[in-house]
């Protein structure tokens, strides 16, 4: 954080000094244009000003995909030169920003600008948000496969004026399919006379512009590649997505399965509506009203254990909350584990089978301790009940621990399965269902020995 602030006060300086334009220029252009854009928020009209007219296009594009809210950029620049530095911008980020903006004023730049610009603007727009064609970049070299190193080597160099993503260099055979790729290192080393077929890796992994995020998200994150060719018609390249692309797109399915957990359809935007929020939120709040209800009732059956022993339902929420805590667990590692395709039926039973241990053993060591320790603390401040009964109700404490932890383990893997096999998304479905299957698990085994144990066999009422 301090180097961010010492970088913003040099850039002010810098922009403030009597330089010359190209002096100014040449300086500034030495920062990463993620600072350029932190400065350009900070500064005034007539700073914003000077900086807009001083800096090349491919330097404000580069600052534009930076900025938090591009419309006031554009709103303070001409459209004809809003259209240029778009045009400049990779088309992921391009769309990113037009995204942003009114639709009028959408349309309005996208007139102006170039129909090669627009048209890699269209295709990626062309491709569902879910689907990998949405995230990638036309920002990539292609070869022909057959040519030699020499000529390799020129059409990447004249590529390169328009596209500098060369890290990697894809290759098309003869009919235009993607054949494989080249390591920009491997095509830099390699002498004259060698052949080029030598240095392509024809294993070089792919996806298809069609394909979800979801599905082929780890598989991109495990390759660790710069970037992975998008195969689209014909099997052709038609764009790239890029390591930059994967970390967002695991950041947005993140916070997806978080939001979805709490019952919402996706991530929640801050600067949605309250409308739009309500809507979200009111279904699953109703659902779970309903359901709570249900568990109310549950517990009002044991009515005459309340009577009977009005102290225990100090302990209830312990119980109740402690089911929960291990049900959320298990669903929260099983709906991260679903999200792998590829689980075999024998690692999806392990998987239930580990996750009841560890819930069991859990329930065990907080039972164990939770017996001591309330029977302590009943002895100590209701210790006219007896020894007896004061044990006793530890012991249907940490009895009620054990077997609702164990059980709360087991749904809150076994729920999420059950709903994928539905194909229904485990993470909407299974969080608001794993809470109130917790709380009724939880409530029926604490008042159920409370009645079995103190009740029946102790015959013991206050």
């Amino acid at each position: 954080m301090e180097d961010k602030l010492e970088a913003l006060d040099e850039l002010r300086k810098i922009l403030e000094s009597q330089l010359s334009d190209e002096e100014l220029v040449d300086r500034l252009t030495d920062y990463h244009s993620a600072d350029l854009a932190d400065l350009y928020e900070e500064l005034s009209e007539e700073q914003r000003g000077k900086l807009l007219r001083i800096l090349p296009e491919d330097e404000l594009s580069d600052l534009f995909s930076y900025l938090e809210n591009p419309e006031d950029f554009i709103e303070a620049i001409d459209k004809d030169k809003a259209a240029d530095i778009i045009e400049s911008m990779d088309a992921d980020d391009a769309v990113d920003v037009l995204e942003e903006l009114e639709p009028a004023t959408r349309t309005e730049i996208m007139t102006l600008m170039e129909p090669e610009a627009v048209e890699d603007i269209n295709l990626i727009q062309s491709y569902p948000d879910d689907q990998v064609g949405s995230l990638m970049t036309t920002n990539f070299v292609i070869i022909k496969r057959g040519m030699s190193v020499r000529q390799a080597m020129k059409s990447m160099i004249d590529q390169a004026a328009e596209n500098d993503n060369v890290s990697t260099v894809y290759v098309e055979d003869e009919g235009g399919k993607y054949y494989g790729a080249i390591n920009l290192r491997d095509l830099i080393v390699a002498r004259k006379g060698d052949d080029l077929e030598n240095i392509i890796k024809t294993s070089y992994p792919s996806v298809d512009a069609t394909e979800t995020v979801a599905e082929c998200l780890e598989q991109l994150k495990d390759y660790s590649e710069d970037s992975i060719p998008v195969i689209g018609p014909q099997e052709r390249v038609i764009g790239v997505i890029t390591s930059d692309d994967i970390v967002e797109a695991a950041e947005a399915a993140f916070g997806d399965d978080y939001a979805k957990l709490a019952g919402f359809t996706s991530e929640n935007d801050r600067e949605e509506s309250i409308g739009k929020s309500l809507k979200k939120r009111i279904p699953w709040l109703v659902i779970l009203f309903v359901l709570g209800l249900l568990v109310s009732y549950v517990i009002d059956q044991f009515e005459t254990v309340i009577q009977g022993l009005p102290f225990i339902v100090a302990f209830q929420s312990l119980v109740l909350d402690m089911a929960g805590n291990v049900g959320t667990q298990s669903l929260a590692v099983t709906v991260r584990s679903l999200s792998y395709d590829t689980m075999t039926s024998k690692q999806l039973r392990h998987m239930v089978w580990r996750e009841f241990r560890v819930g069991a053993i859990n329930g065990l060591i907080l039972g164990a301790g939770s017996a001591v320790f309330v029977g302590g603390y009943l002895m100590l401040v209701n210790g006219d009940l007896g020894m007896s009964v004061c044990f006793a109700t530890a012991g249907c404490i940490g009895l009620a621990l054990l077997i609702a932890m164990a059980l709360s383990a087991l749904f809150g893997t076994l729920i999420p399965m059950m709903f994928k096999k539905m194909h229904i998304d485990p993470a909407v479905a299974s969080g608001p269902l794993i809470t109130t299957i917790n709380d009724l698990i939880a409530a029926v085994a604490y008042y159920g020995f409370a009645w079995l144990f103190i009740l029946t066999v102790m015959g013991f009422v206050v």
